[in-house]
């Protein structure tokens, strides 16, 4: 579980506890639809890694998207989350957190905070997470998500994400959410040695890859055929 998250988690139980049986009944609804998308979107197809269906299972997908769009938070597709962004479909998130191989220690950087829900994924399995978002507006909100729910170990920059955040650097992982036509080389250089990307490349024909950077330069995985929104912004 995310650091800092425990007594979140507790007060949202001791409120839950509290409200009318309708409330209750929302609740468990949700929870119903985040069950069946582990077990049908994700552990029903190649995700098996222990620790990402746990935390796909805990994380309340339904609060990082907008209202107009809540009762679909849960399906097997992207969803907008306004200024033109997107919240990624549920599969693509485990598939990109299960590459990383994250461990508990491992510091992250994100690039395109978006809803935050990424973030909160690698937040509950990660150490620290720092996350870059352009739009101020998807900033702000995912910032008040995080307070909302609790999240100590996740600190979001608005700004370039081309640029990285070197003054955190180096990362034990780097994950984007857009995708740039090639990859940024502030990413590469704020990668540990060792350290793993995940990142989508291309522009009409995108592809995800998971690069490792060794001493030696990258070594390069080409694994799905993807679609995100593009990268905005260029370096400096």
């Amino acid at each position: 579980m995310g650091i800092g998250r425990s007594a979140g988690v507790a007060l949202a139980l001791v409120v839950a506890s509290c409200q009318p049986d309708g409330r209750q009944q929302r609740d468990t609804d949700w929870a119903s639809a985040r069950a069946a998308m582990v077990r049908d979107q994700l552990r029903g197809r190649d995700i098996a890694n222990p620790r990402v269906l746990d935390a796909m299972a805990r994380v309340p997908r339904h609060l990082f998207v907008p209202g107009a769009v809540r009762a679909d938070a849960y399906g097997d597709f992207p969803l907008p989350i306004g200024d033109g962004q997107t919240i990624s479909q549920p599969y693509i998130v485990g598939f990109m957190s299960q590459a990383l191989e994250l461990e508990p220690h491992h510091r992250v950087l994100e690039i395109g905070t978006g809803s935050g829900y990424q973030a909160a994924i690698l937040a509950e399995l990660a150490k620290e997470v720092y996350t870059i978002e352009i739009v101020a507006a998807l900033s702000d909100r995912a910032r008040q998500t995080f307070a909302g729910l609790g999240y100590k170990n996740v600190h979001v920059k608005t700004g370039n994400g081309y640029l990285g955040w070197p003054e955190h650097a180096p990362y034990d992982r780097v994950i984007v959410t857009a995708a740039p036509d090639a990859v940024p080389p502030a990413l590469v250089e704020q990668l540990r040695i060792g350290g793993l990307m995940a990142i989508p490349v291309g522009t009409l024909d995108q592809e995800l890859r998971i690069l490792r950077r060794t001493d030696r330069g990258l070594e390069t995985l080409r694994t799905l055929p993807v679609k995100f929104v593009p990268m905005v912004g260029k370096p400096k």
